[in-house]
């Protein structure tokens, strides 16, 4: 399995995020995943710039692989508008943008006043848009009047050389059947061997299965936990909370009832609790996992892992 970094734009202001970045290619990570959000999940995080502006600029200094993880294109933006973004990404990383994508959250798409669809809607939703996203990126002018949405005469004039790879949220059993059925790669945040399982089976083939997670490095494993516990309690939030609640003062407030004893990330200054979170999702059968920092302490665990983690993943 191979470790990639997760920029956790939530809490990190963009100048931040550049320099993760750039630290986590220097220290050997194999690819970069980045949140697609309008809003933090919560006040205490803070900060959540534009994807596609963050993608611009990482994408002139750096060569690894990028994917968002992930973007939702059914709600706050028009597939015929993400399709030009992803577009545009692919050429100037050159190829190197993988288009994570699934049926998002209220959180983030019930900004622009329309009503947050039932999961079952969200999903066709979604399998419509990738497929007008699609039919853009053949460079060919598209007319389609579906189900969900409307294109008009649209046409791309800057595409990439090769395919854009869509890989597919599936967070639940009818989500990750789509994603085995229209997907050209799994994404998920848990380490669940079933979910991989159906994918492989439902369709997904050897297609890439890739994970995204969050640790905590912090001097002290009680400092860790405190910095876990205040700024990604809302990480811990059990069934569908995640994908309804619609404000971070509503996620703020449902994060009250996570004890510190809830949470699902590693944390600390020691190896092992952190190696045992990376393994689980190597045994759960992941390609590729994006461990991202929590906390003011970045450089030190992107050390760690450099020098502890990544060595014993490539072996």
């Amino acid at each position: 399995m191979r470790i990639g970094y997760s920029l956790n734009s939530e809490e990190y202001a963009p100048a931040d995020l550049i320099r993760q970045a750039e630290l986590a290619e220097e220290a050997g990570f194999a690819s970069l995943w980045i949140a697609d959000h309008y809003h933090p999940w919560t006040g205490a995080q803070g900060q959540s710039p534009f994807v596609w502006s963050m993608i611009g600029a990482l994408s002139r200094t750096l060569t690894i692989p990028i994917m968002t993880g992930v973007t939702c294109p059914i709600i706050r933006m028009h597939p015929a508008i993400l399709a030009q973004a992803a577009a545009t990404t692919a050429v100037l990383t050159g190829g190197r943008f993988i288009f994570g994508v699934g049926t998002g959250e209220a959180l983030n798409e019930h900004i622009i006043g329309e009503k947050w669809p039932e999961a079952r809607r969200r999903l066709a939703m979604l399998e419509e848009a990738i497929e007008i996203m699609r039919e853009l990126w053949s460079g060919r002018v598209v007319t389609h009047h579906g189900a969900h949405y409307t294109v008009e005469h649209a046409r791309l004039y800057t595409i990439p050389q090769q395919p854009i790879p869509v890989y597919v949220s599936g967070l639940g059993r009818t989500a990750t059947e789509l994603a085995a059925r229209v997907g050209d790669g799994y994404v998920s945040t848990k380490p669940d061997p079933h979910g991989v399982a159906r994918f492989r089976k439902d369709g997904g083939g050897s297609k890439p299965a890739v994970a995204g997670t969050k640790a905590c490095w912090a001097p002290t494993r009680d400092e860790a936990r405190q910095l876990a516990h205040r700024l990604w309690a809302s990480d811990s939030l059990p069934g569908e909370l995640a994908q309804v609640l619609p404000t971070p003062e509503h996620f703020e407030q449902a994060s009250q009832l996570v004890t510190p004893d809830m949470l699902m990330m590693a944390y600390g200054p020691d190896l092992e609790p952190h190696l045992a979170m990376v393994e689980s999702y190597r045994k759960a059968g992941y390609d590729t996992l994006h461990v991202g920092a929590v906390g003011p302490h970045y450089e030190e665990m992107i050390r760690l892992y450099r020098d502890e983690i990544i060595p014993r993943f490539r072996e």
